[in-house]
Order: C-alpha cells, then sequence, then structure tokens
C-alpha cells in the first residue's frame, strides 16, 4: 500500500531516487513514467506531480542529476585544464561516464524535456565552462564559443560511436587511447600547410 510517511522535500529525492534505479534497471527511459516512479517510491500515483509537473519535467530532473556527475568526472583530472594533455584526459573522462552509465547518458541528451529547468540550465553550465575555460587557455586568440562548439562536438560524437557499437570497445584503455588520440589530433594540428602542398601551390601559381 502506498505510503504517505515523506516529510516535505523528501518526496522530491524519493521521486528522483526511484527515477535512477527504474533507468538503471531497464537500461533505457521508456519504462520511465510518473506512475512507475510512484510505483517504486511507494507512494500514491498523483504524489509525485507535487514536484513533477509531468514526466519531461521528471526527465530534467534525472538528466541534471547526469549534468553533475559528468560534469564532476570530468573536472576530477584537472578542474582547470590548460594543455593538449588536459583536453585528451577531458575527453576520456566523457567518454568513460558515457560508457558507464549509457541509460543515463542517453537520456540526458536524447530525451525531451523542460529545456528552461533551472536545474539543467546550471548543471549543463558547469560542463561548459569546463570545455570553454579549456579552449580559452589552450588555444588563445581562438572564438572561445567556435572552438567549445568542437570540442564538446568531438567527444560527443566519440562516446555516441562507442556507444552504438561503431567503434569497438571490448578493451577500455584502447579506447581512452582512441579518444586521447583524436583529441590530442585536434589541439596540435596547424593549418599551415605540408611542404608538398606548399610547393605544388607556388608551382601552380606560377
Amino acid at each position: 500500500m502506498p505510503s504517505s510517511t515523506y516529510h516535505h522535500g523528501d518526496l522530491r529525492a524519493a521521486s528522483l531516487r526511484a527515477a535512477m534505479q527504474l533507468l538503471e534497471e531497464d537500461g533505457n527511459a521508456s519504462g520511465l513514467s510518473i506512475r512507475a516512479v510512484a510505483r517504486r517510491a511507494g507512494v500514491s500515483p498523483a504524489a509525485p506531480y507535487r514536484h513533477y509537473a509531468d514526466r519531461d519535467a521528471l526527465v530534467s530532473a534525472v538528466a541534471a542529476v547526469g549534468y553533475r556527475e559528468l560534469a564532476e568526472c570530468m573536472a576530477a583530472p584537472n578542474p582547470s585544464p590548460s594543455t593538449a594533455e588536459d583536453l585528451a584526459e577531458l575527453g576520456v573522462a566523457y567518454v568513460e561516464f558515457a560508457l558507464r552509465r549509457p541509460a543515463l547518458f542517453r537520456l540526458m541528451f536524447g530525451d525531451s524535456c523542460d529545456r528552461d529547468n533551472e536545474e539543467r540550465v546550471a548543471a549543463t553550465a558547469a560542463i561548459w565552462q569546463l570545455v570553454s575555460g579549456a579552449a580559452r587557455a589552450c588555444f588563445p586568440g581562438v572564438e572561445v564559443e567556435a572552438m567549445s562548439n568542437a570540442l564538446w562536438s568531438l567527444v560527443h560524437g566519440l562516446a555516441f560511436l562507442h556507444l552504438d557499437g561503431k567503434f569497438d570497445t571490448a578493451s577500455s584503455p584502447a579506447v581512452y587511447d582512441r579518444v586521447r588520440a583524436a583529441v590530442r589530433s585536434i589541439a596540435t594540428a596547424s593549418c599551415q600547410p605540408s611542404p608538398e602542398t606548399a610547393a605544388a601551390s607556388d608551382r601552380s601559381a606560377r
């Protein structure tokens, strides 16, 4: 029988815990609903609506938890990344989180949610600050927003390529080496043409 013993504030936390449990058990968000969360939390079907107006609001709250965890994982190697190696480890942390928490990662970036949710906005801002800070430190003179978008897109794409089986995930060290190599190649690449290309251009211009 549903419990009615939750005090103000406890129901919200209990609902969120229940949602995270269901997500991890199912491996996807298809079964995540207000009714299922209420059943798992042991409360009446209407109780979670006191804190979550609809499924999108619930998904936003779960996503916010994921974004905070992801930001913590990314900051763990170095909270102020400023070198190509720091960038590489930032990318590794991002992909490692995706592979360790695939259902949560897919929900964070794939499910509909309330884009104006304050918790979600604050949590994603922490990730953006890490990435943009690294872009500013590693690429002086480059337009920070554009470079930040490029870096985030790179590691995000790598995460989903691994999640979706396009890249082999049998060996974790091999996965992380692949991510490091990709990020380093961007961080250290030069736009200067190779000597061969430059010589060919000179010949064609004569």
